[in-house]
């Protein structure tokens, strides 16, 4: 049975089901959700019906599909598993929302690598078994675990508004350090539909992770670490952090203090799309804009500008400098690794 899975590729890996799918579930969603979004921002402020009307309703409906190729192919599934993997998508979407498309596809495209090219009617066995699998576990659990990630979510924005300063805590600490481990944040607030309150504060969180790190590592990383790590993803420090738990601590640390700032003095919000990304591609400044549009422009921009761009980096670097004074951060410890490093560290 062993050499059965291996040759099918089932690992049955706990890393492979809830690290490596999850993150390829935030590329499903950023590949149509996330850019339908910024089609349909783009299509508002030039007032171009097409990109509003017809793009942004497109992306909406491909968004299940998206999520499920997408763990399809991060799981190796063969071809004809892949393709109707889309079915799954659209039922697992329509039933469950994105955590119906990630059961059911993680079931569907196993079974159905298990049963691809076992039989001489391949052709038909494998996309009816697929489909057939993946729908039926989206009916079969698709609304009870959406329905508990809605509960759970709604669960977390109730506390964040009655305990704002301890949940600002909790919230915009816990969402950053799960943008920087190999978990993407992004799929996690969405699962959770993550809005208001709660939502600003893991914006918060995460910005302090990404522009923290940029900062902080920009005299070892130069200015091409420093967009990569802005603009990109804190994820990058991950072999680092591995060495090295310390270096978690500054950003971290700054969350902890912004956090509650935006959930007391100066109230932040965002919506589920927007909450996990940080300052990704600046989503989460833009899904920040088109949440909070019914406050002045002004002051929401001097508080994106100063919560979740400045004393993010400001914080991060004093708290840096403080530890690196008493070697608990050494020179060195932030320099991130080159492809062909990273590439000898996995083959031995």
């Amino acid at each position: 049975m062993k050499d059965f899975l291996k040759k099918k590729h089932v690992t049955l890996s706990p890393k492979v089901y809830f690290i490596d799918a999850l993150g390829a579930m935030a590329y499903g969603l950023f590949a149509t959700l996330l850019v339908g979004t910024l089609i349909n921002t783009l299509g508002q402020i030039l007032g171009w019906a097409f990109l509003t009307d017809t793009l942004w309703p497109l992306a909406q409906k491909a968004t299940g599909p998206a999520i499920a190729v997408s763990i399809a192919y991060i799981l190796n599934a063969p071809d004809l598993v892949l393709f109707a993997s889309t079915v799954i998508g659209l039922a697992g979407y329509e039933l469950g929302g994105p955590v119906g498309v990630y059961v059911a596809a993680l079931v569907g495209v196993e079974i159905g690598k298990l049963i691809s090219k076992e039989t001489v009617i391949d052709l038909i066995l494998t996309p009816f078994v697929t489909v057939v699998s993946g729908v039926l576990v989206a009916q079969a659990v698709g609304p009870y675990i959406q329905n508990f990630m809605l509960y759970l979510g709604k669960l977390v924005m109730t506390m964040t508004n009655q305990s704002p300063l301890i949940m600002g805590v909790l919230v915009s600490v816990v969402v950053g350090i799960v943008l920087t481990l190999p978990i993407s944040s992004a799929a996690l607030c969405m699962m959770l539909s993550l809005s208001g309150l709660a939502g600003g504060a893991a914006t918060i969180g995460c910005c302090c992770q990404m522009v923290g790190f940029a900062v902080m590592s920009y005299p070892e990383n130069g200015f091409s670490g420093l967009l990569a790590q802005g603009l990109g993803t804190s994820m990058l420090q991950m072999p680092n952090i591995m060495k090295n738990w310390r270096i978690l601590l500054p950003p971290s640390l700054a969350a902890a203090i912004l956090g509650p700032i935006a959930t007391t003095v100066y109230p932040m919000m965002n919506n589920p799309l927007g909450s996990g990304m940080g300052t990704c591609g600046l989503v989460g400044q833009i899904t920040t804009l088109q949440t909070m549009a019914s406050e002045p422009i002004s002051q929401v921009l001097l508080a994106i500008l100063f919560l979740q761009i400045l004393l993010p980096a400001i914080l991060s670097t004093l708290i840096c400098v403080f530890m690196k004074k008493r070697s608990w951060i050494k020179e060195g410890d932030l320099t991130l690794m080159d492809l062909d490093a990273i590439k000898a560290s996995q083959e031995a």
